[in-house]
């Protein structure tokens, strides 16, 4: 059975023809290549833990025709983040879901299309869920991250893979490469972290040069803590001050990484990863019940390869490969069945291959063909489980016109998914075409001000949860389609003057309408809940974000950001009860500040984050009604430097008024608390 969104299914043979089309152009049409250039440029740094001071806190101006954001070396190091979601709390247009303490879930959710609906990309190769299609950002330090970029539309380049086409929203995390001074054959570093709630965090970087065009990386990191803070409760009859308990973690992260370039200029990259963790997760509290004995084990490991071709040759071709296996534990005392307690171990594996392609028809215009292929397997000791398979090919055909003043770009992509399942029944099979389309224009030649617009079609997959998950899933279900435009500008210039050194302004408005939005519904009672495809969503927004950099002296830089969004999110489903209502977790208002200075050696950080009211519940009432919170956060870096080697160290102090708050309801934050660290380069 097949399930047909936009036109007639395509026969198996025409599917394969293009997989053989793309394999074909990739390695043939050699005559069609230009002159490699000889020459190259390498960044040589010694520093693994940034530490130079000076550094520009803004991006070069860049033609973009997609809203942008992004952090980069010394920007990151300011944020006082511990991973990647605190950083994120810095992008407007975005909310990040947090479940409490060092070890709770942390998910992002871009413009309100859901968690689900954003991308999260590591070098390059998407991180896959199937089974839930979150991705736990906290699972994922800063320490060895270079850049993080999200991206609202796509890449403005059409050279990547078919799976970055897909995506709603898309977030680039990208490693640090190693780079040598001359003669140098090894960096190394290390770096420790300590605080409140009994945090102890070690971490080491490797970076070997092993011969003139290898190198490769090690780098581990240890995170331990107790997750034991205050926090402030109320029944609605009197307020309480107890201890969050059950949010210990104990988690290991690894990487190695090889990083190569072969004798025509090519670039290969071989990336290896491995995390594990076991952590208390902490209940809701409800009812006065502060108890909770779950714990969950996580075992994470992927190894992924990429290739590609020369920058500088007209027909460039990059592969891609992966495989990803991961396994959780759930354990839950307190629900005892005959056998005994809830025990439930979960299996899930990832195959992915992609292949893209990219040919310069002329200085002006490129188009563009790739295709990928993912294989999705999850096993599950759950009563009445199907054990599921999904097999999903992507095809995607894309054009860019770059003219002096205007960029345009153009795609569609061809998604086709088959699944099958060892019981029960399956889901049918599925495939959908979403076109999408970009544009921005330079109205005034000296001037870097772009005017930008876009239009794209995509959706989600039901994941394994909603489509087999025992006694609550819904094989029928469709998938969730979002229809998204936005139009907006963006203004980045290197300025001359004696004290402003850089501004950078963007500002965008959009609205997405979200269709067969899946949502969970009591069945014959309250204990026995399944997913439909019930609702659609209406979301209106404007974001802005301002960047700057100031001179005051010679030795005295300032730094300044800040960042506003406003969202209008609401239910617009027929007949529904909530009707125009706020969906919930979304604030109307939400923004962030940041201030930094450097003075030689010496840097000092500010930063504010604010989020305004919500609702923990489809229907707005005072019931449901969240208050807002905000955070203020101060930090402190001085480099010494003993017998020519540099040492950082550095205080930080979040939340300094001691603020308690719920980003999820029931699920109360830290208050006060402070972190120590020492780095240095060996």
């Amino acid at each position: 059975m097949t399930t047909t969104i936009a036109g007639p299914a395509p026969p198996k043979s025409f599917l394969k023809f293009l997989l053989t089309l793309v394999i074909l152009y990739s390695w043939g049409d050699t005559y069609a290549q230009e002159k490699r250039g000889t020459g190259s440029t390498v960044v040589h740094t010694d520093t693994l833990h940034q530490v130079q001071i000076n550094a520009r806190f803004l991006v070069a101006p860049e033609k973009s025709a997609v809203p942008h954001q992004s952090l980069k070396g010394e920007q990151l190091e300011r944020l006082n983040s511990l991973n990647v979601a605190d950083a994120l709390r810095f992008f407007s247009g975005l909310q990040v879901k947090d479940y409490g303490g060092i070890g709770g879930l942390k998910t992002v959710d871009v413009r309100s299309m859901g968690s689900s609906h954003t991308s999260v990309f590591y070098d390059g190769v998407q991180l896959g869920n199937a089974m839930n299609g979150q991705t736990d950002l906290s699972k994922f330090s800063l320490d060895n991250l270079d850049e993080l970029h999200l991206y609202t539309f796509q890449k403005s380049d059409i050279f990547q893979p078919a799976r970055a086409f897909a995506a709603g929203s898309s977030l680039y995390l990208e490693s640090k490469v190693p780079s040598f001074r001359e003669g140098k054959q090894t960096n190394a570093g290390v770096r420790f972290r300590t605080g409140s709630f009994g945090l102890i965090n070690p971490s080491a970087v490797l970076q070997q040069k092993i011969s003139k065009n290898i190198s490769a990386s090690l780098n581990a990191e240890w995170q331990q803590s107790d997750g034991d803070y205050k926090f402030r409760y109320t029944n609605g009859v009197y307020d309480t001050t107890a201890v969050r308990q059950n949010g210990d973690m104990d988690a290991l992260r690894l990487e190695a990484g090889f990083y190569g370039m072969t004798r025509d200029s090519s670039q290969w990259t071989l990336k290896g990863y491995h995390y594990r963790s076991e952590r208390g997760l902490p209940r809701a509290i409800v009812s006065n019940n502060f108890e909770s004995d779950d714990r969950l084990w996580d075992r994470n490991s992927f190894v992924q390869a990429s290739w590609k071709s020369p920058l500088n040759r007209r027909f460039q071709s990059m592969a891609n490969a992966k495989y990803a296996y991961d396994y959780t534990r759930y354990l839950d005392p307190d629900h005892y069945k005959m056998e005994g307690p809830l025990d439930n171990h979960y299996r899930q594996k990832e195959l992915y291959l992609s292949l893209a392609n990219k040919y310069r028809l002329n200085q002006y215009w490129n188009v563009g063909l790739s295709a990928d292929w993912i294989h999705n397997k999850l096993d599950a000791d759950l009563e009445f489980f199907a054990y599921p398979t999904r097999n999903t090919k992507l095809v995607a055909a894309s054009s860019s016109l770059d003219l002096k003043t205007f960029h345009l770009q153009a795609s569609l992509l061809g998604t086709y998914v088959s699944e099958t399942v060892e019981a029960y029944e399956s889901a049918s099979n599925f495939h959908r075409y979403n076109p999408a389309i970009s544009a921005s224009w330079q109205p005034f030649r000296k001037q870097p001000l772009l005017i930008n617009a876009f239009y794209k079609e995509t959706f989600r997959m039901p994941t394994f949860n909603d489509l087999y998950y025992s006694m609550i899933g819904n094989t029928a279900l469709q998938p969730e389609r979002v229809a998204q435009y936005n139009a907006g500008l963006a203004y980045q210039q290197n300025l001359q003057g004696q004290i402003w050194k850089s501004v950078s302004v963007q500002a965008n408005a959009y609205y997405n309408h979200v269709k067969d939005k899946i949502v969970a519904i009591p069945a014959e009672n309250l204990f026995r809940w399944t997913m439909v495809n019930l609702g659609e969503v209406d979301i209106r927004g404007v974001e802005s974000n301002v960047r700057s950099d100031l001179q005051l002296s010679n030795a005295l830089m300032l730094h300044l950001g800040l960042n506003y969004t406003y969202q209008r999110a609401v239910d617009v489903t027929s007949g529904a009860s909530n009707y125009n209502h706020q969906i919930p977790y979304t604030p109307l208002h939400s923004g962030s500040l940041t201030l930094g200075a450097d003075y030689r050696k010496l840097t000092l950080n500010y930063s504010y984050v604010y989020c305004g009211e919500r609702y923990s519940q489809k229907t707005n009432i005072p019931v449901n009604y969240i208050e807002p919170w905000y955070t203020h956060d101060i930090s402190c870096a001085q480099i010494l430097e003993v017998s020519g080697r540099k040492f950082k160290i550095g205080g930080e102090l979040n939340n300094i008024f001691n603020q308690y708050r719920d980003i999820v309801l029931n699920f109360p934050m830290p208050g006060r608390s402070f972190r120590f660290t020492f780095s240095t380069n060996i």
